[in-house]
């Protein structure tokens, strides 16, 4: 009784452990090549109710990552108005995750922009270092319709007029 209850308590710790990263997945790109895909979620610092996964190529052997990443943000709990008081509402909005890419000066960013006109989060990821004359980047959206921090436009145009 004492082992198999040391062998679930041993199991219960690891799982939990394996919970704490933010690493969601790993994928080979094939048996001969040291390159794999990384999926990690990412949770925005000051919209809690926003979950990002980012996958980019990690190449073991390297001194630097390549520059390709993918990015694809949903809300996974609740959004309101209090939320999008803390955020920087300006066009260039603010850096909310940094990754180093290279020993160097290559690195992965994912900036949050919001676009009030159309009450929708942007998500850009972008590699700092330009790449064969480019700067690799994805955009993802998160929309408010349908949470706490969306305002009917018919009901804000109203109030303006007044």
């Amino acid at each position: 009784m004492k082992t198999l209850l040391k062998c679930a308590f041993a199991a219960t710790v690891g799982f939990l452990l394996a919970g704490c990263g933010d690493d969601v997945g790993k994928v080979s790109l094939g048996l001969f090549t040291t390159k794999d895909v990384i999926i990690d979620a990412k949770h925005d610092p000051k919209i809690p109710g926003v979950t990002c996964h980012i996958s980019r190529i990690e190449a073991n052997l390297d001194f630097a990552d390549p520059s390709d990443m993918g990015i694809s943000c949903r809300q996974t709990g609740p959004i309101n108005a209090a939320d999008l008081a803390k955020i920087d509402l300006g066009k260039h909005g603010e850096v909310i995750f940094t990754e180093s890419l290279s020993i160097l000066f290559k690195s992965l960013k994912v900036r949050r922009i919001y676009d009030a006109q159309n009450q929708t989060l942007l998500y850009l990821s972008y590699s700092t270092k330009e790449t064969n004359g480019s700067h690799k980047h994805a955009l993802s959206t998160v929309p408010l319709y349908g949470s706490a921090a969306w305002v009917d436009p018919a009901l804000s145009a109203g109030t303006k007029a007044n």
